[in-house]
């Protein structure tokens, strides 16, 4: 049986003023439903550009980016509320709190209020950040900025979820909440698309990836059928670098 495409990437470029390349070229890839779909890639490999598009930050400079059937430069207000975001940067008022923040980000998604303390409570809890939920953000910890980060793309419960470096910058049991969270988000139903450095995460996380490198994908598959694929490769690492080759990426 066929599984259901949440997204269908069709040829999309993007190319900008003053680059010789483009950051993305001629992608084209689908993603099924309930999937975890990690997106890799050494800096500059136009990750971040790819998740851009795709959530619909702006729009490729050529191909098309569909979401449950709809095309994202023409139907994005009937898609965007079933998209979450949470980006590589902090996306937070520091001076504001925790709980101000999901508050403000909450009602901008159009929760209800009734159903917005409710879910606040509940994902404060969840990640530990009630007992620090009303101190401002800029009194945080890198991990507590994360979480609440998180928090805010979650709280209008979208289908479809994108993380871009979730766990950049945190220690060992911030990553592990985040990590184990996120899994639980999955087996719900949510679809996670997800960048990282942390290859040895997205192995475990992952159930389908992609390596992207000078804005094209260079290799796809399930984590352990890539290792299998690629001859003296003991892990994704080995084959990252087998792909992408050792050279500094600045």
């Amino acid at each position: 049986m066929s599984k259901t495409k949440i997204i269908e990437v069709d040829l999309i470029t993007k190319s900008f003023a003053g680059r010789v390349s483009p950051a993305v070229n001629n992608l084209s890839f689908s993603i099924t439903k309930n999937e975890t779909f990690g997106l890799l890639g050494p800096n500059g490999a136009g990750k971040t550009t790819t998740i851009s598009m795709l959530c619909g930050l702006f729009n490729p400079t050529s191909g098309c980016i569909k979401v449950n059937g709809y095309d994202l430069s023409t139907d994005l207000d009937k898609v965007k509320h079933q998209i979450g975001v949470v980006p590589q940067d902090i996306a937070l008022y520091p001076t504001l709190t925790g709980r101000e923040n999901l508050e403000f980000y909450g009602a901008m998604y159009g929760v209800p209020k009734y159903q917005l303390k409710q879910e606040i409570d509940h994902w404060l809890e969840k990640l530990q950040m009630a007992v620090s939920a009303n101190k401002r953000v800029e009194t945080y910890s890198g991990g507590m900025k994360r979480r609440i980060n998180l928090i805010a793309g979650i709280l209008h419960k979208p289908e479809l979820l994108f993380l871009d470096e979730p766990t950049v910058g945190v220690d060992v049991q911030s990553r592990t909440a985040i990590m184990s969270h996120l899994k639980d988000l999955n087996d719900s139903g949510m679809t996670i698309i997800y960048t990282s450095h942390h290859l040895e995460e997205a192995e475990k996380f992952c159930s389908d990836l992609a390596i992207i490198d000078a804005g094209e994908i260079i290799a796809r598959g399930e984590p352990n059928a890539l290792v299998e694929s690629h001859a003296g490769c003991k892990d994704l690492e080995d084959v990252f670098l087998k792909l992408t080759k050792t050279k500094m990426r600045d």
